[in-house]
């Protein structure tokens, strides 16, 4: 007797591709929180013309996601519907040119600025302290230290959601305070950074400055998703949620951290409804106190309920 045949899942319906594809992918070890259901599928391509082959020649509708490292990106229980797409080793390649450096949209930002520091480039270390990668960093205008991602970028290249090559300049980009203004199916291939010549060893000086602070007053060693909620005009977000007294706040196995209250913390067995579900009672207590309405600055992307599961 013949078996009858399997229904065609998402992945027998995607193009072919020379990259990975992997259906119902876990996610939560790709993200810093370690939390989070399953991809329906992953597609890691090999380099930019897989990707924009993929782009093109995908289904109508289809959702498409894209992630990096995970270091501020929060995954719901429920996983994440469509393709999710993580750009791996293809696109982390980094190179030095004057006061330039042209770095993959993969690339880590503390990569980023140890490789310009060894070449002589200047003006890039407060990349050091931010915990993601290069397209990450381009759209949510990154920044910290004194320095913005709009404060470096020169150029930027990118595959659009039809996938057409696209050639941004700093204007085309529309940064503004943690965002820019480029459409959100537009995926980061590449960006071509412009510092400043400086002495090697100055600028190692200017890294590990900027690694102390870190270490001595950010819970780096936890299982973090980085700043959480951006900063108000003219206020600060973790002295609005101390002062609304959630510090050590928890919420099953999420905490806010005592280290830093504008970090929530997987304290081990966290769900990712945890962790929400206690960023949203911080924004309502620092709400109701102040009448400050806090923004996310992570990226939460999926569904909730194990009942919506993909």
């Amino acid at each position: 007797m013949n078996a009858m045949p399997r229904p065609a899942g998402l992945i027998d319906r995607l193009p072919p591709v020379r990259g990975r594809l992997a259906a119902q992918a876990p996610l939560s070890r790709l993200t810093w929180f370690g939390v989070g259901g399953p991809a329906e599928v992953l597609f890691t391509p090999a380099d930019a013309d897989d990707l924009q082959t993929f782009l093109a020649a995908r289904p109508a509708g289809l959702p498409v996601t894209v992630i990096g490292v995970g270091s501020n990106l929060l995954v719901r229980d429920g996983g994440v519907p469509g393709v999710v797409i993580r750009l791996g080793a293809g696109f982390a390649g980094i190179q030095c040119d004057g006061a330039r450096v042209t770095a993959g949209a993969a690339a880590r930002d503390v990569a980023v600025a140890k490789e310009a520091a060894e070449a002589g480039i200047g003006g890039l270390e407060f990349l050091s302290g931010i915990p993601g990668t290069i397209g990450g960093a381009l759209r949510m205008n990154a920044g910290a230290y004194g320095g913005e991602m709009k404060d470096v970028t020169v150029a930027v290249r990118a595959i659009d959601g039809t996938g057409q090559w696209r050639h941004l300049t700093p204007q085309d980009l529309g940064f503004a305070y943690r965002r820019s203004s480029v459409p959100e199916d537009w995926i980061f291939v590449e960006a071509t950074l412009e510092g400043r010549p400086d002495q090697a060893d100055v600028i190692a000086g200017r890294l590990a400055a900027i690694r102390k602070t870190r270490d001595d007053s950010q819970p780096v060693r936890s299982r973090t998703g980085g700043s959480t909620f951006a900063n108000p005009p003219d206020a600060k977000a973790w002295q609005l949620i101390d002062q609304a007294g959630c510090r050590g706040l928890r919420r099953g196995g999420a905490q806010v951290s005592e280290k830093h209250c504008n970090f929530l913390i997987n304290t081990g067995g966290a769900t990712a409804a945890d962790l929400e579900d206690l960023g949203e009672e911080v924004r309502r207590r620092v709400m109701d106190q102040t009448g400050i309405d806090l923004h996310w600055e992570i990226r939460r992307i999926g569904v909730r309920n194990r009942e919506e599961q993909i």
